[in-house]
């Protein structure tokens, strides 16, 4: 274990920590959250209302995170229960569905190029711009300051442990797309309703349990819209401006006491986009997500070129730490649940909103999506992760330097220039607007399953989600956040739960269309300018009106089919009178 790591139970404590609340796209310890969010506080004095807040939400926030993030003790390290639980969902999901991570990618390439769909299928976004959308709601802080507190934690056997599981995380993410799909509702005017709330309710009465979908479902609702207030909103609104104003000269800064004006410029931003709905955010994170992702991947390569000779020597650091730890209480338990936690809380795997973003997208073939969706883990935990990893690795940083989370990865960075670490402020502060906007979405899904679709309710959420976000980057509000982490992991429960009653449904979608594609039923869709494609994909009118026109028929067919099978039937009748 490095130098860092001076006694067992400086790291029993560590590890205790690391467990309390964290959100899927902050993943940091609640120590360090604190901390971060408190960075913001220095810079402009908590006022009278942050203070009064604190003091009446925060006993209540804490008490309430005791309860969702209850530990047990084994091997003298804190497993948190919803940890366990998502983990065990992974790993059954895996195997259950046939190591899909490993047999499915080569289906899903075609798919995710729109050339298996047809732009006159019902939905409102392409497959490429759904899996945009939800890597910008999960791509983020988690990738740069939660993978630096695992190795700090850890070591570097911690990073293999997040590649290990985001692989099994991929399959959640396929299961939760799938479902998401099957169980959507398209409305009248041709937009989508989908997410978790809709396979809990009409997929468990399927199968007849009902009552307990009803109740799980609304439950999911409930947590989905208070969770992502926090989650997705205020912490990504606090640490895009506490950021902005540390990379512009901190106390000195322009922006020091000005945080309300990050906030309106973020909020006015936001606002000429969820205001357009899912069609329009869908454009933006199509767009977003690739340059976000390209501009930290080329950042990092510039470092990892630096110190090409230090590469296999950080791969064998991670593969001996990982199972050959050194100091840590709990041996490798110890390092495996550190990295677990920051895999799975990273890709939000479990958490369902792979369900709602996928629920959009235009096809016929449930399966599809979940081909898509698989991607979203291994781009999150597998490839970014991995990035991260060996810029802070390959640095010698992680055991020499006194900064944890993104410092410790701003450090990386500024060991090629002393402007190189305004790059990964760059994405960062992109990385937490597209979360907004992401994360804006699934609340006006879970909100309008709660008020049946609502379009004054809609649009009320969405004033509110705006103003939120200059709430979030000019105030000091520890506890909400903590608080609302709190119930966005609560939404794993009656999620998990579903996919678990559903995983014969969900086998049979998956294992369908796999064989369809390998005998050859399904195949591309020509002409090549009815396919969805990776752009634009809304239909001519002469194509809505063929695609009309071949609806009409097979449905003829199918009458002439029924009328048909009918007739013999009373022909038969009469012949045995």
């Amino acid at each position: 274990m490095n130098s860092i790591i001076e006694n067992s139970d400086q790291i029993l404590d560590i590890a205790v920590l690391d467990s309390i609340p964290i959100n899927a796209d902050r993943m940091t310890t609640a120590s360090h959250a604190v901390a971060e969010t408190q960075a913001a506080a220095d810079i402009t004095a908590a006022s009278g209302i942050d203070q009064a807040i604190e003091s009446f939400v925060g006993p209540i926030a804490q008490a309430f995170s005791n309860v969702v993030f209850f530990e047990l003790s084994i091997g003298g390290v804190g497993i948190p229960l919803i940890v366990v639980w998502l983990m065990a969902a992974a790993v059954f999901l895996t195997v259950y569905l046939r190591f899909q991570p490993i047999r499915g990618l080569k289906y899903s390439i075609g798919i995710i190029r729109g050339r298996f769909t047809r732009k006159t299928d019902p939905g409102q976004v392409s497959s490429f711009q759904a899996l945009a959308t939800e890597l910008s709601g999960t791509v983020g802080l988690g990738n740069i300051a939660g993978v630096a507190v695992a190795i700090t934690v850890g070591g570097p056997g911690a990073a293999l442990w997040i590649i290990i599981f985001g692989f099994f995380a991929m399959t959640v993410k396929m299961a939760e797309a799938t479902l998401g799909v099957k169980y959507r509702k398209i409305q009248a005017d041709g937009t989508v309703s989908g997410g978790p709330m809709y396979y809990l309710r009409d997929g468990l009465a399927e199968i007849g349990r009902p009552k307990l979908g009803k109740f799980l479902a609304v439950f999911y609702a409930i947590a989905t819209v208070i969770g992502v207030i926090g989650a997705g909103n205020l912490f990504q609104a606090n640490q895009a401006a506490a950021i902005l104003v540390k990379a512009t000269g901190g106390d000195s800064s322009f922006l020091a006491d000005k945080l309300w004006l990050i906030g309106a410029v973020v909020a006015a931003l936001t606002a000429l986009v969820i205001l357009g709905g899912i069609k329009k955010i869908g454009q933006w994170t199509s767009k977003l997500t690739p340059m976000m992702a390209i501009l930290y991947f080329l950042s990092i390569l510039v470092i990892l070129v630096m110190n090409i000779g230090e590469i296999p020597h950080a791969f064998a650091l991670m593969f001996t730490g990982a199972f050959t730890p050194d100091g840590l209480t709990g041996g490798v338990i110890g390092v495996a649940i550190v990295g677990i936690q920051r895999a799975l809380f990273s890709n939000a795997a479990g958490i369902g909103s792979a369900a709602m973003a996928h629920a959009a997208s235009k096809t016929t073939k449930p399966a599809t999506e979940g081909f898509v969706a698989m991607w979203e883990p291994l781009i999150d935990s597998v490839i970014i992760c991995t990035l991260t990893s060996l810029a802070i690795i390959t640095t010698g940083l992680y055991g020499s330097s006194s900064e944890d989370g993104i410092g410790l990865t701003s450090e990386a960075f500024a060991t090629v220039a002393g402007w190189f670490p305004i790059l990964l402020t760059i994405c960062v502060v992109l990385f937490a607007f597209s979360t907004i906007l992401a994360y804006g979405y699934y609340g006006q899904q879970a909100l309008g399953y709660l008020t049946g679709n609502s379009k004054k309710a809609d649009k009320a959420y969405q004033i509110f989600w705006i103003l939120a976000v200059i709430v979030g980057a000019s105030m000091s509000l520890e506890s909400v956040i903590a608080f609302s982490d709190a119930i966005f992991f609560l939404m794993a429960f009656p999620n998990l739960l579903g996919l678990y009653f559903l995983s014969r449904i969900l086998r049979l979608e998956i294992l369908r269309l796999r064989k369809r594609i390998d005998v050859g039923v399904m195949r591309e869709i020509t002409p090549a300018e009815l396919q969805v494609g990776m752009g634009d994909h809304e239909p001519t009118a002469e194509q809505i009106k063929a695609a009309e026109a071949g609806r009409r028929r097979k449905r003829d067919k199918l009458r002439g089919v029924r009328d048909s099978l009918k007739a013999k039937k009373l022909e038969r009748a009469k012949r045995g009178d």
